[in-house]
């Protein structure tokens, strides 16, 4: 059950953004069938499949889609669809013969989700990539400031799944509800470095308002103010501070005993953030980090301490939302957001390719004489 129950998504197999769209799709209740190769595996591996949290909550077939019977299967299903996702560069779902107009001369109703890097047509449109060339391209990471003043390598979160994975979940589902009216599916083009460019709206609003006019590592944001960054403790550890309104910075400076300073009162001269970082890093160094958090954390000075993935499942906030469940032998991630009326499960275990195949097949309307002769045949595999 959930928010989207009722809803049949086809998930062709890929990696990164396109898994954590499905993911968040099932997570949130659709019943969501990923077709794999039959050889198994779905492209980069953990390792372990069965603890492959982005494989989460849905059912596996292995069907050969080079084949004209498997391909056949695919466009039945493709019938009672709502959603199809796939991740392939562009012109080569059409090339194996499960295109957007191959599906909607089936299915005009069905809603078509594509995952890419560079998106479905430009110059770069067919080049491989990852992460963080979209990123590089998108204008991100040379405003995120890393080692020895080169820019950061950011953990893949902004791209492959803010701006890729997110992305194609809010299309959708804005194609779904506009199919409620119009009684018509169409293509959702969801590509990395659209989304990435996109989550940077705020800081392209900054710039034109003269409130970005730095080079990486000494703007607002960016680790250049000295009230909104990482310091590290008399322990090692580090806190992070974001004390940007005037009265969050006022508690700060409090908080840190510095309030008879010079420095409680010149929080925007940027010409002297970097004497002020110095003070405040002086300080912070005197402590550890629960110490300091301890203290802090309770009042609006917007501090917190810097947590592993570890220690964030043991924090007590963390604890009372919710924020990790326990599923499958691994703490993960709980599904989000939340709804009031319609609840998200606690997710099922990752399936090994295949693991499903005549079961699923059978559920969605294949004849379970067919799925034997296809299993005969070579065309579906069931582990």
């Amino acid at each position: 059950m959930g928010v989207l129950d009722g809803v049949k998504v086809i998930e062709v197999a890929g990696i990164g953004p396109g898994p954590f769209a499905a993911m968040m799709l099932a997570d949130m209740g659709a019943d969501v069938l990923r077709i794999d190769r039959p050889a198994g595996g779905r492209g980069l591996s953990l390792g372990n499949t069965d603890k492959d949290v982005l494989a989460r909550g849905r059912r596996s077939v292995a069907l050969d889609l080079k084949s004209p019977d498997g391909l056949a299967v695919l466009l039945d299903l493709v019938e009672t669809a709502d959603v199809l996702l796939e991740g392939y560069r562009p012109g080569v779902a059409e090339r194996l013969g499960f295109g957007p107009d191959d599906c909607h001369a089936r299915n005009e109703r069905l809603v078509y989700g594509r995952m890419t890097g560079w998106g479905q047509d430009g110059p770069q449109a067919s080049r491989a990539g990852h992460d963080l060339t979209y990123l590089s391209t998108a204008g991100v990471v040379a405003h995120m400031a890393g080692r020895d003043g080169a820019p950061a390598v950011p953990i893949n979160l902004v791209g492959d799944f803010g701006g890729g994975g997110m992305l194609l979940v809010v299309g959708v589902l804005g194609a779904l509800v506009e199919r409620s009216t119009s009684g018509r599916g169409q293509v959702v083009d969801a590509a990395i470095v659209d989304g990435a460019a996109l989550q940077m709206a705020m800081v392209y609003g900054m710039r034109a308002g003269g409130l970005w006019p730095n080079e990486r590592g000494a703007n607002l944001l960016d680790g250049g103010a000295p009230f909104y960054d990482h310091y590290r403790c008399a322990d090692g550890g580090y806190v992070a501070v974001g004390a940007l309104e005037p009265q969050f910075y006022a508690a700060l400076m409090q908080g840190l005993g510095l309030e008879g300073e010079e420095i409680a009162g010149s929080q925007w001269d940027m010409r002297r953030w970097p004497e002020w970082r110095a003070r405040i890093a002086e300080v912070f160094a005197t402590r550890t980090r629960d110490e300091w958090a301890a203290d802090l954390e309770p009042t609006d000075a917007c501090v917190a301490a810097v947590l592993t993935m570890e220690e964030s499942v043991e924090h007590p906030h963390n604890q009372a939302r919710g924020l990790h469940v326990e599923a499958f032998g691994v703490t993960q991630p709980a599904p989000a957001p939340r709804f009031s009326r319609t609840p998200s499960g606690t997710p099922t275990s990752p399936a090994a390719p295949g693991e499903h195949s005549a079961e699923a097949l059978a559920d969605w309307g294949v004849d379970r004489d067919r799925i034997a002769k296809l299993q005969e045949a070579g065309v579906v595999h069931q582990t």
